[in-house]
């Protein structure tokens, strides 16, 4: 069975609130990665209909600061499957609510398994690719999965 990239998508919307905040104003990096976390597992559990866990954060790249009061707009999907995992990526665009302008805050590519009853990693559904971009993105995806096995501590 294969489903569609959409399938998988999400977005989310997060307020930075005084808490989430350093005593720059700017909010806290572990923050950030939580959210991605939240976003990515989302998208994995839509495509694989299962328990999932994250296995791995292949990359995170904070860009820009988010401040106080700004809204975090997570977007993420699945960019390739291998047997059992996945690579979701995650973009975070910071708005301010004054002005609408949005800057580009982050990045990041997690790997998450599925897991069957048994905690056991479970098959998923491959994914296929419909538009250029899509296209693109699993093409990367695959090359970034080879670097990850050929890595991996053993």
């Amino acid at each position: 069975m294969e489903k569609s990239i959409k399938e998988s998508q999400v977005v989310m919307h997060e307020l930075v609130l005084p808490n989430d905040t350093n005593v720059l104003g700017n909010v806290h990096g572990g923050r950030v990665m939580c959210l991605m976390d939240i976003c990515a597992a989302m998208s994995a559990y839509k495509h694989a209909r299962q328990p999932v866990v994250t296995a791995s954060v292949d990359r995170l790249d904070f860009l820009a600061s988010a401040k106080k009061g700004d809204i975090l707009i997570l977007k993420s999907s699945v960019n390739y499957v291998h047997r059992t995992s996945m690579e979701i990526g995650v973009r975070i665009d910071a708005e301010s609510p004054f002005t609408g302008e949005t800057n580009h805050t982050a990045t990041a590519y997690l790997t998450f398994v599925a897991i069957d009853k048994n905690n056991k990693p479970s098959p998923i559904p491959k994914i296929k690719t419909e538009t250029k971009d899509e296209k693109r993105r699993y093409e990367r995806a695959k090359k970034r999965h080879l670097q990850r096995r050929n890595n991996r501590i053993k």
